[in-house]
């Protein structure tokens, strides 16, 4: 990403949050949001990166649940809303710097989530290998994305192969449910979760 895209974020992130999937403000979407997260992470004490946190409202369910949380984001103005929003939360952090290559200590997280950013990224094969590096052994990867009607996105069989690529096993679950979005949708939107092969 270029200081160009972070300009454009940072011009973002003052409405970033009215979207009802970005911000949770409608207790509905926020509950199905939590109820993911929760049915997808590792029981507690768990430590999570959240790769492209944005204004940090997942990092925000997730601390409220008592979860460790480091996120990251290439917005200064993205990451200072994160803080703002969830800084308060003991062993939770908020950094600026390349979600493809995050300047993270290695091995030490038990979950990598991602929403909405791998299919941006140039070289998402490379980048989910920088991903897993930050694993512990048994941790896993929480990619949610889309193949969206506006053309952008990854469908959920190239995030598959994709994570099968990284020598992952991986699991899908398709995201149709209105409650996550604060509509109905008609285009695809997906979480795939990888672990490592036993």
């Amino acid at each position: 990403m270029t200081s160009r895209d972070s300009q454009v974020w940072d011009a973002q992130a003052a409405t970033f949050d009215d979207e009802p999937d970005h911000g949770l403000h409608d207790p509905l979407v926020r509950d199905a949001w939590r109820s993911l997260l929760r049915s997808l992470l590792p029981p507690m004490p768990a430590r999570v990166a959240d790769l492209g946190c944005g204004t940090g409202t997942l990092s925000l369910l997730l601390a409220e649940d008592g979860y460790a949380v480091d996120g990251v984001d290439f917005s200064p103005e993205m990451v200072r809303r994160a803080t703002a929003k969830v800084g308060s939360f003991p062993g939770t952090t908020f950094t600026v710097g390349d979600v493809a290559a995050p300047a993270l200590d290695q091995a030490a997280y038990d979950v990598v989530l991602c929403r909405h950013v791998l299919w941006a990224l140039p070289a998402p094969a490379d980048v989910l290998d920088h991903w897993l590096r930050l694993l512990v052994p048994d941790g896993r990867l929480v990619l949610v994305e889309g193949s969206w009607s506006t053309g952008a996105g990854l469908t959920s069989a190239e995030t598959v192969a994709l994570v099968e690529g990284a020598g992952l096993a991986a699991e899908t679950r398709q995201l149709d449910d209105p409650a996550y979005w604060g509509r109905p949708i008609s285009d695809e939107r997906y979480v795939v979760v990888g672990r490592r092969l036993a």
